[in-house]
């Protein structure tokens, strides 16, 4: 598009937005160039950033009659590249749509705008004795309607489930400006389940306007034992030991030594360095459930070869355990110039076998790796070092990310577990998946934006572009954007 068109275009959405709420500037676009996925950066066209359903409806029905496409954008924390702009397009930002509009305690939900925080609904359930499950490790930060793009997930997923196990609803804006109300709420609902498909569609079938959210009681006790292993194996048999032994923990979570060791100088959270691996597993309920669990968690751990088991003394020691988990990341962070975090699903008994394969692939591309993952789901989050300044390491980077993520798929998992596809394993969809269920993917996403202006060039790559896949790679910084197919 034309400076001319540009301008055009920012002079129509000023009509119904405020002045600041269209970004046109390029220093100013220049904040919203990537997502957390920083390897990949594009400015876009225009960001404009909208505050009522109204508006959205107004700028979708504007953007799909010009064919300009869109890029939802919440927080931005996104780890696959799914919230990459569009150079033809605007990033329409839900960022100032921050409100929670209603918390019911009798119903146990909360209904939420889209740029409403992950962690602000436990913080205003808390009264009320209810939170909200699903806890990313960018809770902090991430927003609800980017969870909601991404079915993100959590330390406590693996009892509690993901994004899509915790919304009751949403209210989606189509391509044609159009208001949708989709909801499971009745256990009398017939027909398709548009929920579960809207939820974890990364922006592809509209854009998500409100959420209705279940919330949960606050357990009466929780606890973290945490085992300490002489060999990543062993840890991962442990999980699966635990889970055979008829317990289902909040969260088991697995860090290898390369992500103690970061993990313990960022936050200080008392880890025993040494270690070649450890499991944090939360167990909560009444005290005595927890009480009865504790003793048989350690005694799966001791008998998988741990070589100690800590309990949490206390609430503060227990969130001190958990708060080296949850900041691993930009822990890893300082260890690099750069990190890659991949985000694999594998079947729990396969944890060893991939664990060790993981660690061969690492020294056969002479790149470290520090493993940190839900160990519980078999959700891996294996984290490449390298430095993009040296020459060809980004894309050696790639082609060990894309190797891991083979490993998954070979082993019956699949190629991501709570990140999304987004850019960044668009060559792996091409490996997962056949023509014709790629194809399928397309009409179904047809049916909802038969102009494909929502995400364009994410997640379900073209038939020809499948056939290309060996050389998808980021040229220059740059992503290309093929033309997506016709139907």
């Amino acid at each position: 598009m034309s400076p001319s068109s540009q301008q055009e275009l920012a002079q129509l959405f000023r009509r119904f937005l405020a002045p600041e709420s269209v970004i046109d500037a390029p220093t100013s676009l220049a904040a919203y160039e990537c997502d957390g996925l920083s390897a990949y950066r594009q400015t876009p066209l225009l960001v404009v950033l909208a505050e009522t359903i109204e508006q959205v409806q107004q700028i979708v029905r504007l953007c799909n009659e010009r064919g300009v496409p869109i890029v939802s954008r919440g927080a931005g924390t996104s780890l696959s590249g799914g919230a990459l702009p569009h150079e033809d397009g605007i990033v329409l930002s839900l960022a100032k749509m921050n409100r929670i509009l209603t918390l019911d305690a009798l119903s146990r939900t909360a209904v939420v705008e889209p740029g409403v925080r992950n962690l602000a609904v436990s913080e205003a359930a808390n009264p009320l004795g209810l939170y909200y499950a699903p806890d990313p490790s960018s809770q902090i930060a991430c927003t609800i309607g980017g969870n909601v793009a991404e079915n993100a997930g959590g330390v406590h997923c693996l009892k509690y489930g993901l994004t899509l196990h915790n919304v009751l609803g949403v209210k989606l804006v189509t391509a044609t400006g159009e208001l949708l109300s989709i909801d499971q709420q009745s256990m009398q609902s017939q027909g398709f389940d548009l929920l579960a498909l809207v939820i974890g569609s990364e922006g592809m079938l509209g854009v998500v306007v409100e959420v209705t959210l279940k919330l949960l009681p606050i357990p009466e006790c929780a606890r973290v034992v945490m085992g300490v292993f002489d060999k990543v194996e062993k840890a991962g048999d442990s999980v699966a030991g635990i889970i055979a032994e008829g317990i289902i923990p909040a969260g088991a979570e697995m860090m290898d030594n390369l992500a103690i060791r970061a993990a313990e100088d960022f936050v200080h959270a008392g880890y025993p360095v040494e270690a070649e691996a450890i499991i944090i597993c939360e167990l909560d309920g009444t005290e005595e459930e927890v009480e009865s669990q504790i003793s048989r968690v350690e005694a799966v751990m001791k008998g998988a070869g741990a070589t100690e088991t800590r309990i949490a003394r206390d609430e503060a020691e227990r969130l001190l355990f958990w708060s080296g988990r949850k900041a691993a990341f930009p822990a890893v962070g300082r260890l690099s110039p750069d990190y890659y975090c991949i985000d694999g699903t594998i079947p729990r008994k396969a944890l060893g076998t991939v664990l060790a394969e993981i660690r061969r692939l690492s020294e056969q591309y002479e790149l470290p790796i520090a493993n940190v993952f839900h160990a519980g789901d078999g959700n891996l989050h294996p984290l490449i070092l390298y430095d993009a300044n040296n020459p060809g390491e980004l894309e050696k980077t790639e082609q060990l990310g894309s190797k891991i993520l083979q490993l998954c798929i070979e082993q019956g998992g699949t190629i991501t577990g709570e990140h999304g596809v987004g850019v960044e394993k668009l060559g792996e969809m091409c490996i997962q998946f056949s023509d014709q269920e790629r194809n399928q993917f397309h009409a179904i996403r047809q049916a909802f934006d038969p102009n494909c202006i929502f995400n364009p060039g994410k997640a379900i790559p073209t038939l020809a572009r499948c056939a290309e896949h060996n050389a998808m790679h980021v040229h220059d910084g740059k992503l290309p954007f093929p033309e997506i197919e016709r139907f």
